[in-house]
């Protein structure tokens, strides 16, 4: 779970990381549980090994910062095994609006969670 205590400081470490590799996040959303993305990758970096880079540095990165997630986690990882990939070609606008709508529901579950707590 991303709670929302760790969600700017992920949010950080992955832009950092990203910039490191030249990688342009063009659209970002973190979700409870995973995160979307859409991201230009440079032709010099396959996929997989961006990907790897991203998930296996940030997750050192994350235990570093927040070390009471290493207990929490243990010898688990922090992010699930593997990850989804699509090329966006001219669907670009689609898959945009996807993740901006996904950050909509996540608001608005949210404010639903919190209403539930108040009754």
């Amino acid at each position: 779970m991303i709670y929302n205590q760790y969600k700017e400081s992920i949010r950080d470490i992955l832009k950092t990381l990203c910039g490191y590799k030249g990688v342009e996040i063009l659209e970002g959303h973190l979700m409870p549980d995973h995160i979307h993305m859409l991201v230009s990758i440079p032709p010099k970096y396959s996929i997989s090994s961006f990907m790897g880079y991203l998930k296996g540095k940030s997750a050192l990165m994350i235990f570093d910062k927040h070390a009471n997630l290493k207990y929490k986690y243990g010898n688990r990882h922090f992010w699930a095994e593997g990850y989804y990939v699509s090329t966006v070609g001219l669907n670009e606008a689609t898959v945009r609006k996807y993740i901006q709508e996904q950050e909509k529901y996540d608001i608005a579950m949210d404010k639903l969670s919190v209403k539930d707590m108040r009754t």
